[in-house]
C-alpha cells in the first residue's frame, strides 16, 4: 500500500484537489461580497486590498487536502483490495507525477506572489448566499448581487 501511496494516491489527490472543486458567494462581516473557493472547506478567498490578490486559509486548506487524501486512499484500498490488485504501469506513474509536479510548481509560484496573504484561520464570519461545485475548466460567474441584500445584525 505504501507504493500505491506514492503511485496513486498522492498525485490522484493533488490532480482532484485543483480540479474539483465548490465555489462559494459569501457576504463577509465587514467586507464587501466575495467569491470563496474549496472543498469542503473554503480555503481561498478574493482579497480586499487589491484586486489581484487572494487570501488563503492554512487551517482549511489542510483540511481539505486531508479529505481528498482520505477519499483517494480509501477508494484505492477497497479496489485493491476486495476486487483486483492495482499494478501501476510506469508510463502512467510518470504522466500522473508529472502533472502532480506541475501543479504543485504553479501553487509555489502562486504562494509566491507579494499580493496573496496567507492567514493560519479565516478570522471572520460569513454569511453564505449561493454555493456550487465546478471543474476547473468551467468559468464560474458572481451571481447577480441584485437579488441579494445584507442583513445588518
Amino acid at each position: 500500500m505504501k507504493k500505491l501511496i506514492w503511485k496513486l494516491i498522492l498525485p490522484f489527490t493533488i490532480i482532484s484537489f485543483v480540479v474539483f472543486r465548490k465555489w462559494w458567494y459569501v457576504f463577509p462581516v465587514d467586507a464587501p461580497d466575495s467569491m470563496m473557493a474549496g472543498f469542503p472547506l473554503p480555503y481561498v478567498c478574493d482579497g480586499w486590498f487589491t484586486s489581484m490578490s487572494n487570501q488563503f486559509f492554512v487551517m482549511e486548506l489542510i483540511i481539505d487536502l486531508v479529505v481528498y487524501f482520505l477519499f483517494w486512499s480509501l477508494l484505492i484500498f477497497i479496489i485493491n483490495r476486495f476486487f483486483l490488485k492495482i499494478q501501476v504501469p510506469k508510463i502512467l506513474m510518470i504522466f500522473l507525477m508529472s502533472i502532480s509536479m506541475l501543479i504543485v510548481c504553479c501553487f509555489i509560484f502562486i504562494a509566491s506572489m507579494r499580493e496573496n496573504i496567507f492567514i493560519l484561520k479565516r478570522d471572520f464570519d460569513v454569511e453564505v448566499k449561493e454555493t456550487g461545485y465546478n471543474f476547473i475548466w468551467q468559468n464560474t460567474q458572481r451571481p447577480d448581487v441584485k437579488k441579494y441584500t445584507r442583513h445588518e445584525k
